[in-house]
């Protein structure tokens, strides 16, 4: 297992990880099917993430197939350029392998050397797993955003949570 930097030729992998993620689990913003991007349009957006220095997609390659990714966005405005946004996804036969973990550390050395000091994401309510790793990698709930989300006929919150390096 390889946790690496995200490059151009993982444009349809990356895609296909991402359809495959939302088949997989209710924990993701997009519906089955829904994700509907070409893969041109995969590999501007992965140029842009590159060219971007306070953004990072990081991937799990496993003998060159990608089997998660972890996404922090950052923007360039002096206000908030010391945070980013993340998200992240792993494809349920490698959940529970210890690959979020690692993905975080990863994150967070490139956090420090890239002077980002606060990481932040959502959760859903009903995500204990999530919850639970993102808590053991220090981070604390901020608030609850209720009825965020209409998942499967039923409103679902989410849970804000931030770390500070």
């Amino acid at each position: 297992m390889l946790i690496r930097t995200i490059r151009m030729e993982d444009a349809k992998n990356y895609l296909n990880l991402c359809k495959k993620l939302d088949r997989e689990t209710e924990f993701r913003l997009y519906e089955p099917g829904e994700l509907n991007i070409t893969i041109d349009q995969q590999r501007k957006i992965i140029q842009d993430l590159i060219k971007n220095k306070k953004s990072i997609l990081l991937v799990v390659d496993i003998y060159g197939q990608l089997a998660g990714y972890l996404l922090a966005l950052g923007r360039n405005i002096n206000r908030i350029k010391h945070c980013v946004h993340i998200s992240i996804g792993i494809l349920q036969d490698y959940v529970g392998q210890g690959i979020g973990t690692k993905l975080f550390i990863e994150l967070e050395k490139w956090a420090i050397q890239n002077q980002i000091h606060r990481l932040e994401l959502t959760v859903m309510v009903n995500n204990k797993a999530g919850q639970a790793l993102y808590k053991k990698m220090g981070f604390k709930v901020e608030g609850v955003k209720e009825h965020s989300l209409f998942v499967n006929g039923r409103y679902i919150d989410d849970i804000y949570m931030a770390k500070l390096i």
